[in-house]
């Protein structure tokens, strides 16, 4: 049976994006530090938020059998977050093809212990990632047109 077709976007798709959020207690190590473990969660939002600006959410993809799998991921700490840190999640599609689309990002904490950093926004992190589209099988596919990059 045919998967029905998958929505048009409302708008184009941004190349970028900025998310914010706040260091939660159960991101954190008993030294109230966030966990490397709390940052792909992080940057996954990066990711779907700059989708959902286009109209078309990553679970209406799925519905229509189009998933999107990590199949390269790479993060460098540079600095730590800590509880209660407000934190910009920068994420920027940064290329691709017919059935990948690759990104990178900058974790950027903006606010700590309720002030902007006397010395501006902290560098914490930084990363890439590579998403590949495949069926409800696993099996390769085409992004939808509108999502792939030439």
């Amino acid at each position: 049976m045919a998967e029905p077709s998958l929505p048009t976007p409302a708008a184009a798709v941004p190349d970028r994006g900025v998310v914010q959020l706040r260091v939660r207690y159960c991101e954190c190590d008993p030294m109230r530090v966030a966990h490397h473990a709390a940052y792909v969660p992080w940057l996954e939002m990066g990711r779907t938020e700059i989708l959902r600006g286009t109209g078309v959410t990553y679970a209406d993809m799925e519905a229509h059998g189009y998933f999107l799998v990590v199949v390269r991921f790479e993060l460098r700490y540079r600095r730590p977050v800590r509880y209660d840190d407000l934190v910009e999640v920068r994420t920027r599609v940064s290329g691709g093809g017919r059935v990948k689309i690759e990104h990178e990002y900058e974790v950027v904490v903006v606010e700590r212990e309720g002030a902007a950093p006397p010395e501006g926004p902290i560098d914490a992190a930084a990363g890439t990632s590579t998403l590949a589209c495949v069926d409800r099988q696993g099996k390769p596919r085409e992004l939808p047109g509108w999502l792939a990059r030439s």
